[in-house]
Parts: C-alpha cells; structure tokens; sequence
C-alpha cells in the first residue's frame, strides 16, 4: 500500500484489560494499513509496545490472514526483519452515495479497491425512501456471501448528519431529523455510517487520494449544489453538530438576503443560485438557450458548439466560483485545492475566469496553493462513502469509545463474524 505521511495512530493501554489487547490490535493493523510494509520493531516503537505484544498480535494477523509478509528489509548483519502489509481483499465494505432519483452502489477491498459497483432508481421524495433504502442495501449485504468477511456500510447524503444524535437533515432529499444510521442499521444488520457526501469524498482523498500527503486540504464540489469538505490537522472538520461545508449557502450579494437570484434554500443570493447547475439552465432558458426541459447537458453541448452565450454564462459562473473559493483559501490556508462534482464536465469553458479571480483574490501568504480538478465519476463518491467504513476500521484518530468499537469490530472480524456492533 502507499505510504501516507508520518501519521502514528495512537493507543489506549489499560493494565489487564481483555479491552486494551482489542485495542492495541486495532492500532496494529492500522497502522500497517497506513505505513506499511513495516517491521515489527518499527510498530512497537511509533506506538510504545513491547516486541513481545506486537510478536503475539501480528501473528494472529497473520494467522487469519489480515496481513502478510510483504519482503525483507536490508540487513546490516543479523538475521533481515520481515515486512508486514495489509492484505486487501482480507475484509470488504459497502459504500453507497444517494441521490434525489438514484443511488450509486461499490463494494470495496481494506485498500479501498472497487470490487463491484451498483445502480438503482431511487425517489428520494416518496413516503417510504428510507425502507426502500433498507431494502436495496439488505440485498446488498445479503449477496455478501463468497465475499471476505463484511466490516460494514457507509452511506453519503447531501445534508447534515449531526453525529451527536444521529439525525439527518437534507433539504434536498426531503429528509428531516431521519435517524438514518438507526433505521439502516436494523434493517441490513451491519454496522452503518452516515455522512455528508462531500465529506466522504474528502476522507477518501485524504486516506488513498491526492490528499494522502496533505494534513490541510479542502474538496469544493460543483454541480447540483456547491458543496465543501474541509480536512483540518489530518481530519475532517466537522463543525457544531455537523454544520460545517455548508458553502453553497454564503451570500454573495451586497444588498443582503433579499437580492440576487431565489436558492433552493429559501434565501437569495446564494452562491449555489450563481453557480450550481439549476442555476445555469435557469440562464439559459432566461437567454433562449434552452427549452424547457432542457438540462445541464444541453448547455454544455451548446458551449462546445461554439455558442457564445453558452460559453459566457460558464465563464461568469467560473469567476463568482473563483471569488468565493479565495475567501476559503484565505480563511482556512489550506495547501490543496480539489475541485470535484459533476459541474466540472464544464471545466474548460469556466477555467480561466476561475483562475483569474481567484488568483487576483489571494492573499499573498496563500499564493502557493495548488488547484486540482478531478474528473467526473458518480462511483467516486460511493468508494468515499465506504472510506467510512474503512477510516473507522484502519485510521485514527480515534476518541476512546470510537477506538472500543473498533477494536470488538475487529475481533468479529477475526473469528469470521461481519464485524457487527450494537
């Protein structure tokens, strides 16, 4: 696996305790997902165990096949350490994204390789859409079989999810105070995480993307909506209750609530009224552009056409992006930039009105920031939903009771369970 910066997990050591070996079994085996192949003598030094506890765990993980010996290291006398690496296909997860009418569907390997993938007609509207959900996914976890052992499914929605109570609020779904994770989690009988789907992605990124080197990086997404996924210290910042990223809702009118164009949120001038993908075909039609009916692809196919009015409302919509992008960067100083969604099909033609407003709007301290813009692909998401799954599997960091589940996870995992939790 590739190594991810010199990020140690931490352990919690409780003298005597059945809990403490759990533990330290988890903070092995992420570890090694993180940075291996790696020594045992390295593993007991980046987390203060003894040789002997990291000798007995890592060969019951070797044992049941959760790692292997990847090689040996040089040696310079002596008998060569043996190398220890994760084994990919030792355990799988479900990641699913969720959209107003469909949802996106991938089982992964622990490295978060994609295995199978899934689509289904979703309506998010309907009176029963989250047994339905239930439904699709209980199929799912049921086809588990002749698989490797499952760890769990993670679910990403547009939406808050306050993880300190469990509820889910989405606007765009139509959800309000769901218990999301509660009602899956009866339903498919395997641990369930929810998050905002933008987060998702970032944790992606941040375990096995271009984040995987940066401890401050945020994800901006363009599309339906404008959303933010802000990494902070090597972890998603999540804010009061889960409210943070909410970008697609700063104003960006001078003459207060009431001026500029009427968002999906209730309020004007939004930036997500300027330039999410409603808002574009709202352009368009208002130019003659587009009939009704007509979508965002519509547009887009106009602009490559050669259709100059087309290509300027991309280009408006690229320098409102970069203005308010530059405010992020200026607040937040992050070192990376990752532009994602489906609205970056349209990249080209909103590309260098972004740049120029965005550059011209930096402060000078932040000049070095580096934009990436990642290519289109649904499936994505649904894999940064089963990095859920796997961050809270493999990763830190970790509060104590989120280490405790973790580590009983894992040892259902070990003895050929589905690593369930109640």
């Amino acid at each position: 696996m590739s190594r991810r910066g010199d990020r140690r997990p931490s352990t919690f050591r409780t003298a005597g305790s059945g809990f403490t070996r759990q533990v330290n079994r988890a903070a092995i085996l992420r570890l090694i997902g993180a940075a291996g192949p790696i020594a045992r003598k390295s593993i007991a030094s980046d987390l203060g165990l003894s040789t002997a506890t990291v000798t007995g765990i890592t060969r019951e993980l070797l044992a049941e096949g959760l790692i292997r010996v990847a090689e040996r290291a040089p040696s310079r006398g002596g008998r060569p350490a043996l190398l220890l690496e994760l084994v990919g296909g030792a355990a799988t997860a479900l990641g699913v994204k969720i959209a107003v009418d469909h949802l996106v569907g991938v089982r992964v390997d622990l490295e978060a390789s994609e295995l199978e993938r899934f689509e289904a007609p979703f309506d998010a509207n309907a009176d029963d859409s989250v047994d339905h959900l239930g439904d699709i996914l209980a199929g799912w976890v049921g086809r588990s079989e002749g698989h490797p052992p499952l760890l769990g499914v993670g679910v990403g929605v547009p939406g808050v999810f306050d993880v300190s109570i469990g509820e889910l609020d989405s606007p765009l779904l139509g959800w309000r105070g769901v218990r999301l994770a509660e009602r899956l989690q009866a339903r498919v009988r395997s641990r369930v995480f929810v998050d905002n789907d933008v987060n998702t992605l970032a944790v992606w990124e941040r375990l096995y993307g271009r984040g995987r080197d940066s401890e401050h990086f945020i994800t901006v997404t363009i599309g339906r909506g404008v959303g933010l996924g802000i990494v902070a210290s090597g972890d998603i910042y999540r804010g009061f209750r889960g409210g943070a990223g909410e970008f697609g809702h700063i104003s960006m009118t001078a003459g207060g609530p009431q001026d500029g164009p009427l968002c999906t949120c209730g309020r004007r001038g939004c930036l997500e009224a300027f330039v999410g993908d409603p808002a574009l075909v709202a352009q368009g039609r208002a130019a003659g552009l587009l009939a009704d009916g007509d979508g965002p692809g519509q547009l887009l196919a106009r602009a490559d056409a050669g259709d100059e009015h087309a290509r300027a409302i991309y280009s408006q919509a690229g320098a409102t992006l970069g203005r308010a992008v530059s405010g992020l960067v200026n607040v937040l100083a992050p070192e990376l930039v990752l532009l994602s969604g489906e609205g970056t099909q349209a990249w080209r033609w909103m590309e260098r009105s972004f740049e120029g407003e965005f550059r011209s709007h930096l402060f000078p301290s932040a000049a070095s920031v580096t934009i990436e813009v990642d290519p289109w692909d649904d499936g994505k998401w649904a894999v940064g939903a089963a990095s859920l799954v796997l961050r809270a599997t493999l990763t830190g960091p970790f509060e104590l009771g989120q280490t405790e589940r973790t580590g009983a996870r894992l040892g259902a995992l070990g003895s050929g369970g589905m690593g369930v939790v109640d």
